[in-house]
C-alpha cells in the first residue's frame, strides 16, 4: 500500500493472512505491538483505525476474489446436463379425483370500503381486491357473489364455484348477515377485543395434529417462528374466547381450535378453526394483507410473512380442487370477476388498495 507523504507517519501495516499479525511505525527504531481500538487513546487513532480498516477490506477483496475465480472454474450443471440426474421425463396425467380449474366464490360487503368516498350509494357492495389477487395467487379464479342480488341469481352463482371465501367486515346483522346465515349457519357468539392494525403471533393449541390443517405444509421453522415473531395481520374488534367457545357445545363439535391470538390489551381470542368433520377453516387473522395490501401500517411485509400468506393460499385453493362440481364453462366465463375492474383507492393511505364495487 502507498505510503502517504511527510509529515504525517506511515500507514500501519496488515498480514494478508491474520489480523494478529498487525503492526504501526512510531518515530522509535523498534515497531510496537498495535493496541486494540478499545484501549487506543491518543489523538492520531482514528487515522490509525481508518488506515486498519482500508488494508483488512483489501486484504478481505483479494482474498474473495480469489476464492470467487477458483469457483468459476467450476461449470454449473443443470439437471438434463448431469449424469447424477435421470434421464426420464415424467409427465403424469392429471389426477381425475382433482379439478385443475377451481373457481372460489367470494361474498361482496355492504359499502364502498372507503367510507363512502368511492361510492356512495345504498345499494353499493365491494370486494377487496387483495382477496382476489391472495386466491388467484394459489391458482384459481373467483366468481363475486353480490350479497343484495336476487337470492335465485345467488344461488346459482354458487352452484359454479368449488369453495367459498367469507372476508367479514362490520355487518353484523341486516340483509347480509342473513345471506351469510344461509350460506353458512352462524350464530351470535361474538365478543369484544382490541385487535385493529395489529401484526401478532399465532399460539398453537397444546398436543394440536396440524394434518390436513391450513398449516400442514408449513417448513418447521416457519411453524416456529408463527408463534414468536408477529407475522400475521389483525384488524378487528370483536372475536371469540376459547373460554365461549368451549362453552358452545354446538361450536365446539363443530369446530376445533388450532390456535389463539392475544389482543393489544393481551386478552387472547379464537384466531384459527378448522371442521372436524368438513372443509372448512375459519382464521380470525388476514392472510391475503402481508402480500396484497399497503394501507395500513402494522401489517407485516417480510419474506416470512409473505411465506405465510401464499402457504394459506395453497392450502385454501388445495382444497377447493378436492371439489366434483364441475360446472358449465360458459356460464363460470360470464360471471367471473373479469367482468369487472376495480378500483384504486390507495392514495387514501389507509384501507384497501384496490376494491371491486358492486351497485
Amino acid at each position: 500500500m502507498a505510503q502517504q507523504s511527510p509529515p504525517p507517519p506511515p500507514p500501519p501495516t496488515i498480514s494478508a493472512t491474520t489480523s494478529s499479525a498487525i503492526s504501526s511505525s512510531s518515530n522509535t527504531t523498534s515497531p510496537r505491538p498495535y493496541l486494540v481500538p478499545s484501549v487506543i487513546s491518543s489523538s492520531a487513532s482514528s487515522d490509525m483505525l481508518n488506515y486498519l480498516w482500508v488494508a483488512l477490506l483489501i486484504a478481505l477483496s483479494k482474498e474473495l476474489t480469489a476464492a470467487a475465480n477458483a469457483q468459476s472454474d467450476v461449470p454449473l450443471l443443470l439437471p438434463s446436463e448431469s449424469d447424477a440426474f435421470p434421464r426420464i421425463q415424467r409427465c403424469p396425467a392429471a389426477d381425475p379425483r382433482l379439478n385443475y380449474r377451481p373457481v372460489i366464490g367470494i361474498l361482496s360487503h355492504p359499502g364502498d370500503g372507503a367510507s363512502g368516498r368511492l361510492n356512495n350509494a345504498t345499494n353499493a357492495s365491494y370486494i377487496a381486491a387483495s382477496y382476489v389477487k391472495f386466491v388467484e395467487s394459489a391458482g384459481a379464479r373467483v366468481i363475486p357473489l353480490i350479497y343484495n342480488e336476487p337470492r335465485k341469481i345467488l344461488y346459482e352463482k354458487l352452484n359454479l364455484v368449488n369453495g367459498m371465501l367469507f372476508t367479514g367486515g362490520w355487518a353484523k346483522s341486516g340483509l347480509y348477515f342473513e345471506v351469510v346465515e344461509s350460506i353458512f349457519k352462524d350464530n351470535n357468539i361474538l365478543e369484544k377485543f382490541n385487535a385493529a392494525d395489529q401484526a401478532s403471533t399465532l399460539q398453537f393449541t397444546r398436543n394440536i395434529d396440524i394434518n390436513g390443517t391450513v398449516f400442514q405444509r408449513f417448513p418447521p421453522a416457519l411453524l416456529k417462528k408463527l408463534s414468536t415473531d408477529c407475522l400475521v395481520m389483525q384488524n378487528h374488534h370483536y372475536g371469540i374466547s376459547p373460554e365461549k367457545f368451549l362453552k358452545d357445545g354446538k361450536l365446539c363439535s363443530f369446530f376445533e381450535i388450532l390456535t389463539t391470538s392475544e389482543d393489544t390489551d393481551n386478552k387472547v381470542y379464537v384466531s384459527t378453526v378448522k371442521a372436524h368433520r368438513y372443509p372448512v377453516t375459519a382464521v380470525q387473522w388476514h392472510p391475503e394483507k402481508n402480500a396484497f395490501e399497503w394501507g395500513l401500517s402494522m401489517i407485516p411485509h417480510s419474506d416470512d410473512a409473505i411465506q405465510v400468506t401464499q402457504h394459506v393460499a395453497n392450502y385454501f385453493i388445495g382444497e377447493a380442487r378436492k371439489s366434483m362440481n364441475r360446472p358449465c364453462a360458459r356460464k363460470v366465463l360470464d360471471n367471473l370477476i373479469y367482468n369487472y375492474s376495480p378500483t384504486y383507492c390507495g392514495k387514501a393511505g389507509k384501507g384497501y388498495d384496490e376494491v371491486y364495487i358492486f351497485a
